[in-house]
């Protein structure tokens, strides 16, 4: 049995995949936590698959139990220094 070299016309045209560089603007701390984002974004961001911006300014498309972390010091923060929305009498 002999084996011939391939020819350049025999060579395939494929390249190597790689991952696409994701554009990250925080440092990865905000993707331990829970944050406070209004419901109505949250419903609209599961239909949709658009991002959501919590209060502390992360941006993301929410895909995790939120029970599953603590919540974010900023975002809580934030929340507390809120007025109380006006009651409906």
């Amino acid at each position: 049995m002999a084996i011939f070299p391939r020819s350049p016309a025999q060579e395939s045209n494929t390249d190597i995949l790689t991952k696409p560089e994701l554009k990250i603007d925080d440092d990865g701390d905000h993707d331990r936590f829970a944050h406070y984002v209004k419901k109505g974004k949250i419903v609209e961001s599961a239909v949709s698959g658009k991002a959501v911006r919590a209060l502390c300014g992360k941006k993301w498309v929410p895909t995790r139990d939120p029970e599953k972390f603590p919540i974010c010091p900023v975002c809580k923060e934030i929340y507390s220094g809120l007025r109380p929305a006006p009651e409906d009498n």
